[in-house]
C-alpha cells in the first residue's frame, strides 16, 4: 500500500506526473543499473580490457526484467546497497562471461551514473513543460499588455500596472530558469566511474580510457576528476528545482490572492467539481495554486537537504550520500507536478478585466495620488504638492467623493490645473509608467 502523496493512488497525480514517476520508479532504476553494467562491459570489450566475446555475452544475456526482486530486496537490506546483489543475479544470467561483469567498478560508480541518467531524463521533461509554460505566459502577456489593474504593495493598492506587466514578470522569471537549465546541464550530466577510492587503480593505465569509452556509450560527460565525495553537481540540480518551484509558488500565491472573493480578478480554469467544498456549494477553491505552493515548500526543504549532503567525509561518505536518495527523486517529482499544475492553471486562467478596472477605480483616484503630486510639483514644488494632495486624499477617505472632486476645491490647485487636467491625472490608465514597454522588452520578437 502507498504511504506518501507521491505514490498514493489518491494524490500521486496531484503532486507528480506519471512520466516523472516513470523515471524514478524501481523498475526503471534497475534497468538503468543494468544498462550501465552492459555499457561498461561493451566499452571494455571494445578496448580489450575484457574478452570481446564475454562483453557480447553480457550484452546479450543481462536482463533487468527477469530479476528476482524479492531476493534483490532482501539482499539489499543486508548489504545496504543494491549493486552487489544485482551484479550477482546479472552474472548468473551471463554464465561464464559473468565473471567479467562490473570489472573495475564500485557500487557508487553504478549508482551515481544511474542518477545522472535519471536527471538527464527528468530535465528533458522539465525542459518540455517549462517551454509550454513560457509559451502560455508569452501569449497572455501579449494579450493583456494594455489591461490596467491595481498594483499592490504590502497587500494595499499602490500604483496602476497592467496585467500584461505582471505576466511579463512571470515570463522573464521562467526565461531565466530556461537559461539556467541550459547552463547547468553540462556540469550535471556527467557520469561516474572511478573505482574503490576514485583513482581507477584497478584498471592500471587503462582507467581513464575505459571511463571515456563508458561515458560515450551512455551519452554522458566525462568528469575531469572523481566526484564521489564532491556533490555540488547534484546539489545544483535540486537547488535549480528549488528556484523553479519558488517562482511557480510566487505565481500561485498571486493567483490565489487575485482569485479571492473580495478581489475576484482571476479564477482557475473551470472543471466540474474542481475545488468544490463538501459543505459550501458556492466554493471554487484554487486547487492547482494550492498544490503548486505546497510543492514549492517541499522542494525547498529537499534543496536544503542536498546542500547538507555536500558535506561528506574523505573519499566516500558515511551517510550524507543516503540523504540524496530521499531528496533528489522527490524533488524532481514534486517539481514536475508543480509545472504540470502551473501549465494547466495558467493555460486556462479566467481573467475578469472588468473587475480589474472596478478594483482600480474603487479608491476614486487615490491610487494615482502620486500622479497628481508630480503634475503639481512643477508649479508648486514637490513638498508643497505632496502636502496638498495628502490633505485631499484624507478628505476623500473621510468624506467620500473622488480625488478630482477634492482637488477641484483647492484654489492653489485650480490655478494651475483645470478640471480636464485633474480628470486626466486621476485616471489610473494614464499612469502606467513603462509597464507596457517592459512587456514589449520581455516579449521581444517572439
Amino acid at each position: 500500500m502507498a504511504s506518501t502523496v507521491l505514490d498514493s493512488a489518491l494524490y500521486r497525480d496531484s503532486f507528480g506526473t506519471p512520466a516523472m514517476r516513470g523515471i524514478f520508479e524501481d523498475a526503471a532504476l534497475l534497468a538503468r543499473y543494468t544498462e550501465i553494467e552492459v555499457a561498461l562491459a561493451r566499452a571494455q570489450g571494445r578496448l580489450g580490457v575484457i574478452p570481446a566475446a564475454a562483453a557480447r555475452e553480457i550484452a546479450e544475456k543481462c536482463d533487468a526484467a527477469t530479476l528476482d526482486l524479492e531476493r534483490l530486496k532482501q539482499e539489499t537490506e543486508t548489504v545496504g546497497y543494491p549493486i552487489l546483489p544485482l551484479v550477482r543475479q546479472l552474472a548468473a544470467q551471463c554464465g561464464e562471461a559473468g565473471k567479467f561483469l562490473h570489472w573495475g567498478a564500485t557500487t557508487q560508480d553504478i549508482m551515481d551514473t544511474a542518477v545522472a541518467m535519471q536527471v538527464r531524463d527528468a530535465f528533458t521533461l522539465i525542459e518540455h513543460d517549462l517551454a509550454a509554460l513560457r509559451a502560455i505566459l508569452l501569449r497572455q502577456a501579449k494579450r493583456y499588455r494594455d489591461t490596467p489593474m491595481a498594483g499592490r504593495t504590502h497587500l494595499q493598492q499602490a500604483l496602476p500596472v497592467t496585467f500584461g506587466y505582471k505576466l511579463a514578470i512571470w515570463l522573464a522569471t521562467t526565461d531565466r530558469h530556461a537559461e539556467r537549465l541550459a547552463q547547468l546541464k553540462p556540469r550535471v550530466l556527467v557520469g561516474q566511474f572511478a573505482g574503490a577510492a576514485g583513482t581507477l587503480a584497478s584498471l592500471g593505465a587503462r582507467g581513464l580510457e575505459v571511463q571515456k569509452a563508458l561515458m560515450q556509450e551512455l551519452r554522458l560527460g566525462q568528469p575531469a576528476a572523481t566526484w564521489h565525495a564532491a556533490r555540488d553537481n547534484l546539489a545544483e540540480a535540486v537547488n535549480f528545482l528549488g528556484l523553479l518551484t519558488g517562482s511557480l509558488g510566487k505565481i500561485a500565491f498571486d493567483v490565489m490572492l487575485m482569485a479571492s472573493t473580495e478581489v475576484g480578478e482571476v479564477a482557475e480554469p473551470f472543471v466540474q467539481g474542481r475545488g468544490a467544498s463538501s459543505t459550501m456549494p458556492q466554493k471554487r477553491n484554487p486547487i492547482s495554486s494550492e498544490l503548486i505552493l505546497a510543492a514549492a515548500k517541499a522542494v525547498r526543504q529537499h534543496a536544503g537537504l542536498m546542500l547538507d549532503a555536500m558535506v561528506q567525509d574523505f573519499e566516500r561518505a558515511t551517510g550524507p550520500w543516503h540523504a540524496e536518495w530521499i531528496a533528489l527523486p522527490e524533488a524532481f517529482m514534486l517539481a514536475g507536478g508543480a509545472l504540470h499544475q502551473a501549465t494547466f492553471m495558467l493555460g486556462g486562467l479566467i481573467v475578469d478585466e472588468a473587475r480589474m478596472r472596478r478594483n482600480l477605480d474603487m479608491t476614486h483616484g487615490l491610487i494615482v495620488a502620486e500622479a497628481v503630486m508630480m503634475g503639481l510639483a512643477p508649479h508648486l514644488g514637490r513638498n508643497e504638492a505632496h502636502d496638498i494632495v495628502y490633505d485631499a486624499c484624507r478628505a476623500v477617505a473621510e468624506h467620500g467623493g473622488s480625488l478630482a472632486d477634492a482637488l477641484a476645491k483647492v484654489p492653489v490647485v485650480t490655478q494651475h490645473l483645470d478640471r480636464a487636467a485633474l480628470e486626466a491625472l486621476t485616471d489610473p490608465a494614464n499612469y502606467l509608467g513603462a509597464a507596457r514597454e517592459m512587456v514589449d522588452r520581455v516579449v521581444g520578437g517572439r
